[in-house]
């Protein structure tokens, strides 16, 4: 303890130096997801989050953030912190296309991310990062990092995939000493509320111990609880609450090393929720027209459906195969009229419009109430209970949040929206990072500029 506390003092007088020379509004910013965040938990008191509620009424918060197409948690959180829409940064959606089937590989490397992010330009500025649980950032220029991931290979679990992609590898162990105890498939699992409260010791650690300039953190239960019991689930209000429990460790953790007053908290998320009682399987319908096999490999194939949440993606063996696509319209605009207003295709013209992938042909958007899946099993249609996103960003259900508060924020200010592009700039104006954002801009009225 008392080697923690003199490297403290030593930081502090490090960045005491830096305030003075007035290099940034910020010395530290904790920049936090609450995976599935939407604008009520924060502007509603009857959601248990009192933390969230005083911070984004004591500093600045928005009505709504218009998040990416697809509205899904990788290509969303690479946006955050690059400031760029999917076409730009090249994660596309939460698993890669894989044209000889899928195999369960999600965009896990940090190495996919084809632009610079917010820990290249930490870095670059000789300032220190820490991250727990941030999507696409196994390998990351991160100082000390416990990534998200899991397992594809049989035998091994989600705890023994993480623990091994932790760097520096010693942090793992030394987390479970200091922090929060042996962490295990019941305590630290998706499902399970308390991963949430771990993830928060796991950063309150971090930051009181190391103080770095930058600390990316995800949340994942609000997004899992939903998923399973809809946007209004019982257990729902439980995973607000842990989310907001996490929040607390953090802005408690940084009372403690007393440097709450130049430290920015800048909470957002990745996409909202829409209840559904239907999932759509338009793979089905390719099988049917000849476009693709039933075979999990899609076998041979010239057209097929890849879904990001509620999206589906058209992909074509033969990029050329403009038949293909004519095909596939074809096929779906004969269905008869209930079954074609469960979703809306996305032509190529608006993909580009909103910085989807540029591969896909085209796309279909489930209207509410629709989920789509990119099974081929027959039927096509069939019930389903629960939540999920992965809609159009222009859906008011699609909107998440924005809460900023501490150094370098006005105080008790709100703007009506703006979009996750906007992420990346506000946090590299913070730290006074080199750094620009290919699709983002300073939202105008809630900096203390």
């Amino acid at each position: 303890m008392r080697t923690r506390s003199c490297r403290a003092l030593l930081l502090l007088a490090f960045l005491a130096a830096a305030v003075a020379a007035g290099e940034r509004p910020a010395d530290h910013v904790v920049l936090i997801s609450v995976d599935g965040l939407r604008p009520e938990f924060y502007l509603e008191p009857t959601w248990p989050a009192p933390m969230l509620q005083r911070l984004a009424r004591d500093g600045v918060h928005a009505q709504g953030v218009k998040t990416v197409f697809p509205s899904v948690t990788y290509p969303a959180h690479t946006t955050m912190v690059t400031g760029a829409l999917p076409a730009h940064h090249g994660i596309v959606n939460n698993s890669p296309f894989e044209r000889g089937g899928q195999t369960g590989r999600w965009y896990w490397d940090e190495e996919a991310i084809r632009v610079p992010t917010l820990w290249d330009a930490v870095r670059a500025a000789g300032l220190e990062t820490a991250s727990i649980g941030w999507p696409v950032s196994v390998g990351a220029p991160i100082d000390r990092n416990l990534p998200e991931i899991w397992s594809i290979e049989p035998g091994r679990d989600a705890i023994d995939a993480q623990k091994g992609a932790t760097t520096p590898p010693a942090l793992w162990d030394e987390l479970e000493r200091e922090a929060t105890g042996r962490l295990t498939l019941a305590n630290f699992n998706y499902g399970a509320l308390c991963r949430d409260d771990h993830a928060g010791d796991i950063a309150a650690y971090l930051l009181e111990t190391y103080l770095p300039a930058l600390m990316t953190v995800h949340l994942v239960e609000t997004d899992d609880y939903q998923h399973n019991q809809g946007r209004d689930g019982q257990d729902v209000p439980r995973a607000v609450a842990a989310a907001d429990r996490a929040i607390s460790k953090m802005y408690e953790a940084a009372q403690r090393a007393r440097i709450l007053d130049r430290t920015a908290f800048v909470i957002t998320g990745d996409h909202g929720f829409i209840d559904h009682q239907r999932q759509l399987r338009p793979n089905v319908w390719l099988v049917e027209a000849g476009l693709r096999e039933a075979s999990r490999d899609r076998g041979a194939w010239r057209a097929t459906f890849h879904t990001g949440a509620a999206t589906a993606l058209l992909y074509l063996e033969d990029p050329a195969d403009l038949d293909a696509v004519d095909a596939v319209r074809a096929a779906l605009e004969s269905r008869p009229a209930d079954e074609r207003r469960l979703f809306e295709i996305v032509e190529r013209q608006e993909l580009d419009r909103l910085g989807a992938d540029p591969v896909a042909a085209l796309a279909l958007s489930p209207t509410p109430g629709t989920t789509i899946s990119s099974s081929a099993d027959p039927p096509a249609i069939s019930a389903v209970h629960g939540a999920n996103h992965g809609h159009l960003p222009e859906l008011r259900r699609m909107l998440t949040g924005f809460v900023g508060w501490g150094a370098g924020f006005r105080q008790h200010a709100s703007l009506e929206s703006m979009g996750l592009v906007d992420i990346a700039p506000i946090v590299a104006w913070l730290l006074g990072l080199d750094f620009e954002a290919p699709d983002g801009k300073l939202p105008e009225g809630i900096l203390d500029r």
